[in-house]
């Protein structure tokens, strides 16, 4: 087996973004691209001899020859050992799982998470450190700095590893160790939740339907849930992972999930509703005709974590994205445990979960977590509320109904502007911050302005500061505007509008979230000209 040098030369556009590296897929399979971008994570982390990593994915197009590649690459380089799921299948909490429990020096996530997949979809590449979590801004830095620097790259002259079978084989002097990529996850799911009590709810004749979206989830669903818990077969649907997601968008939001909530709310709804992305980081909830918000739903398990096993002592600390709805303030507030307000990202959660300082983490962008793993976690998510339902014995809709009248409700939508030219989005986004320090008493739609800035985070373990995450904007009777450039896109930019309304009037705790939010909603545009400026009379997505 020989090893290659191969010369070659920087290629714009390598620049990792809160979850690695994301282009679409025809991009990454462009000569010397991905190999690039490996051997600049390579460059970017101090090497890999001698180290070892985890390796899989979501299993979207180009994932099993981009495995290789990978592979040959790592054994060129002096690695000890790459980890593998199993015909190169990982979901994104399952390798960071793997990672901390094997003790491994990082590991690479093949997933553009919920983008589409396909030749013509999206594909990513994603280092993780050895706290399981995303890599830090500090690492990707690095690997963006070797990019640019990048002049040649080494691999070996090697047949295909057979990544089918779980086993040991050798790759030079590389160890690939393949492992079941359900295994010692589901290991770690029966370590944090009550499975007597969650096969007692479905030997009860409890009825859910989980839409794994052709993606990732589907075997650790099946596993688990129809397997481990005893749901009825048929539970789990869209459970084989497809190279192109069954040609659907594998988000899971009341859009592209429409099967499932047209079932949920359908007059033989089952008892409970799920669904999970391309990665398995994400998660839907749904109850027979109630909609579960991600914002809500953190904040209910939050002031429900008690009744699960692993927190049954309660939390450290609670921690959300800044876009994400004030509703898990409010349970802080009243739990007497400390809530944190970090930027857009998982990563940022990372410092909080390793200090000790939060235990359950979510945003609004449908990921919720805990200090099990370094990700968000969807099918922890759906476990988490299967609990809490098997404890309380009540229905999703009765559960959240009891939340508001004990906490209060803040309604929350996000507007997103897909595709929108960037230098339009550009615009839009920088004559907002020019005049948000004149925005106070100003009065927009018939909504007076109270507060305006832009939100900047100073981590308070390590002393880093993160600038310019997002505008904020407050008015007088409770309502909250965040306008940011969503960063997972790779066409055009995606501007995301957040929408929240804050409501404590038991009269007015059941009613539309968009009717509730229509004054923001117009607020909203006539602070930005957004209508006027992309062409859209409407969001392309609402969620």
């Amino acid at each position: 087996m020989d090893i290659l040098t191969i010369e070659t030369s920087p290629i714009d556009g390598q620049k990792p973004g809160t979850s690695g590296l994301r282009k679409k897929t025809r991009t990454f399979m462009e000569p010397h691209f991905l190999e690039n971008f490996v051997q600049s994570i390579w460059t970017g982390i101090g090497g890999v001899t001698g180290k070892t990593l985890v390796l899989g994915g979501d299993g979207r197009y180009f994932s099993d020859r981009a495995a290789q590649v990978i592979l040959r690459m790592a054994a060129a380089s002096g690695a000890a050992k790459v980890i593998v799921g199993q015909n190169a299948l990982l979901s994104t909490p399952a390798a960071s799982n793997l990672i901390r429990k094997r003790k491994t020096d990082g590991g690479i996530i093949l997933s553009a998470s919920h983008n589409p997949g396909g030749p013509d979809g999206d594909f990513g590449v994603k280092f993780n450190t050895p706290n399981g979590g995303p890599a830090a801004e500090g690492v990707t830095s690095k690997i963006h700095e070797a990019t640019k620097e990048i002049s040649t790259y080494r691999i070996m002259e090697a047949q295909d590893v057979d990544l089918s079978t779980p086993g040991t084989q050798s790759l030079g002097r590389t160890e690939i160790e393949i492992v079941d990529p359900v295994e010692d996850y589901a290991e770690l799911m029966s370590q944090i939740f009550d499975f007597d009590k969650l096969r007692a709810l479905f030997a009860g004749g409890f009825t859910m339907r989980f839409d794994a979206m052709h993606a990732v989830t589907g075997p650790y669903a099946h596993a688990i849930l129809e397997g481990m818990l005893g749901a009825p077969v048929g539970t789990v649907v869209n459970g084989t992972p497809s190279p192109d997601f069954g040609g659907g968008h594998p988000d899971p939001n009341p859009i592209w999930a429409k099967t499932l909530m047209d079932e949920m709310h359908g007059s033989d709804a089952p008892d409970f509703g799920a669904a999970s992305d391309g990665d398995g980081d994400r998660n839907m909830i749904v109850g027979r005709n109630c909609y579960v918000t991600p914002s809500d739903s953190v904040a209910v398990l939050a002031a429900n974590a008690t009744l699960v096993p692993r927190y049954s002592e309660g939390l450290a600390g609670v921690a959300r994205s800044m876009p994400t709805s004030r509703a898990l303030d409010r349970v802080a507030l009243r739990l007497d445990c400390d809530c944190y307000e970090t930027p857009t990202g998982w990563k940022f959660f990372g410092n909080l979960l390793d200090a000790g300082r939060a235990t359950l983490c979510g945003e609004e962008s449908a990921g919720t977590g805990s200090d099990h793993v370094r990700e968000k976690d969807g099918l922890w998510a759906v476990l988490f509320w299967l609990n809490i339902l098997a404890e309380r014995e009540v229905s999703v809709a009765d559960l959240m109904a009891d939340h508001w009248r004990t906490y209060g409700r803040n309604y929350y939508s996000r507007h997103d502007y897909e595709e929108v030219d960037a230098d339009v989005a550009n615009a839009l986004v920088d004559d907002l911050r020019g005049k948000l320090a004149d925005l106070p008493g100003q009065t927009f739609a018939g909504q007076t302005i109270e507060a305006a800035d832009e939100f900047a985070y100073d981590d308070p373990i390590d002393g880093s500061r993160a600038e310019a995450q997002g505008l904020r904007v407050t008015t007088t009777d409770g309502g909250r505007i965040v306008v940011r450039l969503s960063g997972t896109g790779t066409e055009g930019a995606t501007i995301r509008v957040y929408l929240e309304k804050a409501e404590t009037d038991p009269e007015k705790l059941d009613r539309d979230p968009q009717e509730a939010l229509s004054d923001i909603v117009a607020c909203a545009d006539a602070l930005t000209g957004l209508s006027e400026r992309t062409g859209r009379k409407k969001p392309d997505v609402i969620t």
